[in-house]
């Protein structure tokens, strides 16, 4: 068999391999569950968190030029670690870690809910992980509530003394079950059909307690493991941001 026939062969076997239709396990909220009323609504809501995100942003990288480097480097561990599904059967969703919870502590929530959009958009667009439809609801509740939720109770548990470490843990489980919570929820207000949402909310966040429960706890020890890494080895890291986050005049 000549050279040129055996590269075509191998061509088709490729293609064969890689266009084969098989199943895919969609994550976040997937395409085409919400009514496009409520994505609109999701998109609305979003759209202030991601543009005072992109303006917190700017405003760093003028006070210091380290600080987009870091947001980068950041945004790829989100893309990252949010690409590993674990699928729940009947919710139209998946359980995964977000990351978020890290890069909050890291970055600040205003610059996080910038990379997870952007984290978001390209697995919907070429992974088929979540929806562009969607996409402002799986803003909201990864980008948004979980980057906050994070931030919030870090700086709380460490105005009351609470060790480093244990405060990295913690913010980072919340931001995992927060997350999930808020996925619930705009879920089960989409999907009530007029009736209360709070059936729905608790049998949907009911369906994700078994794999997200540990998932959030892993997410937790790893915050906490690689926010006490970069502070003790790499603080300049940190201090970058934090000290174009004061020039700058902004606190997130």
């Amino acid at each position: 068999m000549s050279r040129k026939k055996s590269f075509i062969i191998l061509g088709v076997l490729a293609a064969t391999v890689f266009l084969w239709p098989r199943p895919a396990h969609a994550m976040h909220i997937a395409e085409g569950i919400l009514p496009l009323g409520w994505s609109a609504l999701w998109f609305a809501v979003a759209a202030p968190f991601v543009w005072w995100g992109l303006h917190t942003i700017n405003r760093r990288r003028i006070a210091d030029s380290r600080a987009p480097t870091m947001i980068a480097m950041v945004g790829a561990g989100v893309f990252l670690v949010s690409c590993m599904p674990v699928p729940i059967p009947l919710v139209g969703t998946c359980s995964h870690p977000c990351g978020t919870g890290l890069a909050a502590l890291l970055i600040g929530p205003a610059p996080t809910v910038v990379v997870a959009s952007i984290a978001l958009f390209l697995q919907a667009l070429f992974l088929a992980h979540g929806g562009l439809t969607t996409l402002g609801a799986n803003v909201l509740s990864m980008g948004i509530v979980g980057a906050y939720a994070a931030y919030g109770s870090f700086r709380l548990l460490r105005a009351v003394r609470l060790p480093m470490f244990a405060a990295a843990l913690i913010a980072g489980a919340i931001a995992d079950w927060a997350t999930y919570a808020a996925t619930s929820l705009t879920l089960s207000l989409a999907l009530c059909d007029n009736s209360s949402p709070w059936p729905m909310f608790a049998a949907v966040l009911l369906a994700l307690v078994p794999t997200q429960l540990p998932l959030g706890i892993a997410e937790g020890i790893l915050t906490a493991v690689a926010y006490r890494f970069v502070s003790t080895r790499r603080p300049e890291l940190l201090n970058a941001v934090t000290d174009s986050r004061a020039a700058a005049g902004v606190s997130s």
